[in-house]
């Protein structure tokens, strides 16, 4: 099962239809919601009740970001961090806990960020969202923890994501250099290995996680980020 807040034409789902039958998945189905509105996260967990979809492994991944120094921080962008980055986890993690419970067990996989283990000026909304997702894993791992479902976080580092997209713009205008000498000045600076981490490399985190090897971990929170958070 899919989602964005896309149409299916601009969120490139047959890309991903088309990775996940390579790696076997036997069916996708693809979900449209904005996750700022719960009535529109309520609207998409009927839409799986509908098709008969219950969720054994729930993977909380949606995020946005935006900087500013906190007096000129506006409302309307920190309400709408928070509600995607924090709120969104919550509601979805509650609604899929329903279906994981009658089933007798489940996964919750929440993408925290190294901005949930430490913080970076300019990103109030951001840095108090990812801590909240943190706090959040901790508080259901243990709630959980007799009824065989695991809830962990992973918080990777400076990662090849679009969300990236507008800080390798403006620190390419500050430098006046290319993108690749942009990517490794900005990076460079909290990352130890001066590389992104790649998003195959968060994945394959999400699949151990999901798997049966790893049900004694729970309430965990693991960094992937090229040492920043060891030095």
């Amino acid at each position: 099962m899919l989602h964005d807040r896309l149409p299916p034409e601009q969120a490139n789902v047959q890309a991903c239809q088309d990775m996940l039958r390579e790696k076997g998945a036997a069916s996708t189905r693809y979900f449209q919601a904005d996750l700022r509105s719960t009535e529109q996260i309520d609207g998409l967990f009927a839409a799986l009740r509908e098709a008969g979809v219950s969720l054994d492994v729930l993977v909380n991944n949606a995020g946005i970001q935006l900087t500013a120094p906190v007096e000129n921080f506006e409302l309307t962008d920190w309400n709408d961090i928070i509600a995607i980055n924090l709120t969104a986890v919550y509601r979805c993690s509650q609604l899929a806990l329903a279906d994981m419970r009658r089933q007798g067990g489940g996964r919750i996989v929440n993408l925290a960020s190294v901005h949930g283990l430490v913080g970076s000026p300019y990103k109030s909304a951001y840095v108090a969202a990812k801590h909240g997702v943190v706090g959040l894993t901790k508080v259901l791992a243990l709630e959980t923890a007799e009824q065989r479902i695991t809830v962990n976080a992973i918080a990777p580092g400076w990662t090849e994501t679009p969300i990236l997209e507008p800080q390798i713009a403006q620190r390419m205008q500050t430098l006046n250099r290319g993108r690749d000498e942009a990517i490794r000045h900005l990076v460079g600076e909290k990352q130890p290995t001066k590389a992104f981490v790649l998003p195959e490399q968060v994945a394959a985190l999400v699949g151990f996680l999901s798997s049966s090897e790893a049900a004694s971990m729970t309430g965990t929170v693991i960094p992937m980020d090229g040492g920043w958070t060891c030095q």
